[in-house]
């Protein structure tokens, strides 16, 4: 059975009522439906014949002091004029402040201020998380369900990808959405879905996480092209193909003057935890560097002659 990946990004028609679904309780609603002007429809103009027909629309979230809107990049694929649409049906011309294609996220800008998202911190497994965006062009709507995992690397989207997976409703339109806590706090900017014919929610759903996502804005409204260091250290994957054993990542080589040489790691080193990350991959240390502001500290558990270590790493 083969299995497709499809990026989930929706568009807006009207303006309807929330649909919620999932364990959310009712006790949270009153902040979950609060949250719902923090997040916006994002309506891309393009040429005729241009436009994205899986996803004609998108959506977005608004940050910092609310005249930033992140969103997804492909969203905005052909897009000659940007268009946001608020929760209340207030109409906004946008413009594109940076792109990121690495992790396929995009800063727009507009004159009016709008109410900014409140950021959560990362989720465990298992906890509640509500959906919120333009889910096939209806206008904004909610549904919930529970974080299913954290930290996902591999999926094949995105070169730099740190994922929430999620199996809370999904669809074509909401790209670019929000994916908060059961307290209304942003804890993932919705990316894709995953599917196996349809470009439809089959609930495995991911976020790129706050985390990662602020991190890429951060550097998008300074007027920056997003730099990636991802420590200097050339990595392999532990055990080798038909191996057994702990999975990990093996530095291999490490570039002359990196975070990574300088925090006291060698050559054959194998890294199990960047603070409490667990490391199976290479590109699960890749995931926790890109993560990092320059001068942000973690730490680095490894083994060293079968005895476990640890050193301070400094991100560069």
């Amino acid at each position: 059975m083969n299995t497709t990946k499809s990026r989930g990004v929706v568009g807006a028609i009207a303006l309807v009522g929330l649909l919620v679904s999932g364990p959310a309780r009712a006790d949270n609603m009153e902040g979950l439906r609060d949250v719902m002007s923090s997040v916006v429809s994002v309506l891309p103009r393009t040429a005729p014949g241009q436009a994205n027909k899986e996803e004609p629309e998108g959506s977005g979230v608004v940050i910092f002091e609310g005249r930033h809107i992140l969103t997804a990049r492909h969203v905005l694929t052909n897009a000659q004029e940007i268009l946001i649409r608020t929760f209340d049906g207030v109409l906004h011309q946008a413009q594109v402040r940076g792109q990121d294609p690495a992790t396929d996220l995009a800063l727009l800008e507009i004159t009016a201020e709008l109410k900014p998202i409140d950021l959560g911190d990362d989720p465990k497994i298992g906890e509640e998380a509500c959906a919120i965006g333009n889910a096939f062009g209806l206008g904004l709507s909610l549904t919930c369900g529970l974080v299913s995992a954290v930290n996902r690397t591999g999926t094949g989207f995105n070169p730099v990808e740190d994922f929430v997976q999620t199996d809370a409703a999904v669809n074509p339109g909401s790209s670019g959405g929000a994916l908060v806590n059961k307290y209304g706090r942003l804890i993932g900017v919705l990316s894709a879905i995953f599917t196996k014919s349809a470009d439809a929610n089959i609930g495995v759903n991911f976020a790129v996480s706050t985390t990662l996502a602020r991190r890429v804005a951060t550097d998008l409204r300074a007027g920056k092209k997003v730099k990636w260091n991802f420590g200097g250290a050339g990595l392999g994957v532990i055990p080798q193909r038909g191996g057994l054993g702990r999975l990990g990542a093996e530095i291999l080589q490490l570039r002359p003057g990196s975070a990574a040489e300088k925090a006291g790691l060698k050559p054959g080193d194998i890294i199990r935890y960047v603070d409490e990350r667990r490391i199976r991959k290479p590109r699960d240390f890749r995931s926790a560097m890109a993560r990092l502001l320059p001068g942000d500290e973690v730490e680095i558990k490894f083994e060293r002659d079968n005895e476990e270590e640890r050193v301070t790493l400094t991100a560069q």
